[in-house]
């Protein structure tokens, strides 16, 4: 049975992470239309190679993306440093399911992860963060960024230092070809996974072409972010979480519901 047999899904993701979800996609019967919204550019700075030379001193390192976690090892791996994914080395978290699966494919088979929402009010609700007291925590991520994490931290008596190991931008990407598709009626669904790639999707999109997406299902990670959507005028939002299988999930049983 192919549930999602004639659906074109248009993934936003950066193009290095949109592979598995588009992989699925086509094994269900849809189109996995691939237009990413983000790029991700890796960052080399004074203060990340200082962090990492003293990377043993830190007892929990945390990652807040599945970018967090290809860019972060990269460049940890290009340092120098060992990050042994065997036990006696630092304590590991991530954000979310989708994150942890990536840790896991590294090698780390224990890691701190929510198995609901993947957001830093979860990952503080963890109870292996609950005394963290006189720790030093690095947490990897992209440039910028909210600060409720660090701050949970903090507030617990914790050290943290952020590890900012690439920047986000929005690749130069010609929308005709999309739109065209659009046009055509063969776009039956739009997957964001942040804020600003939602952002940079209307923005390319451009005023008459927004119409469109308006008038489509949008799948997106986080409550967050489905408050952006319906400022920007869709309607219909679907929290889908952020994790390949829980997307294609959410958009199985969504066109099973409507037909």
């Amino acid at each position: 049975m192919t549930p999602l047999a004639g659906r074109g899904i248009v993934i936003t993701r950066p193009a290095r992470q949109a592979a598995g979800l588009a992989a699925l996609i086509d094994a269900a019967g849809g189109h996995a239309l691939r237009y990413p919204t983000i790029e991700i550019e890796p960052l080399r700075t004074a203060r990340l190679d200082a962090l990492l030379g003293r990377l043993a001193d830190y007892d929990v390192l945390v990652f807040i993306s599945r970018n967090a976690v290809e860019q972060g090892l990269a460049r940890i791996r290009e340092s120098g440093m060992a990050l042994s994914p065997v036990p006696g080395g630092p304590v590991v978290a991530a954000i979310g399911a989708g994150t942890r699966r990536a840790l896991e494919t590294e090698g780390f088979a224990t890691v701190i992860a929510p198995e609901g929402p993947a957001d830093s009010e979860a990952l503080l609700a963890e109870p292996a963060l609950a005394n963290v007291s006189g720790k030093r925590i690095a947490v990897f991520r992209g440039e910028g960024g909210r600060e409720t994490l660090a701050a949970g931290l903090r507030a617990r008596g914790a050290t943290v230092d952020y590890a900012e190991c690439y920047r986000r931008r929005a690749p130069a990407l010609d929308p005709q070809p999309l739109v065209a598709q659009w046009l055509r009626g063969e776009v039956h669904a739009v997957t964001v996974s942040s804020g600003e790639g939602l952002a940079n999707l209307a923005a390319r999109l451009g005023e008459a072409a927004r119409t469109l997406l308006v008038a489509l299902p949008v799948f997106v990670p986080h409550p967050r972010v489905a408050e952006q959507a319906r400022a920007l005028g869709v309607a219909d939002v679907v929290v889908s979480g952020a994790a390949d299988e829980d997307v294609l999930a959410a958009l199985v049983a969504y066109f099973r519901r409507t037909g």
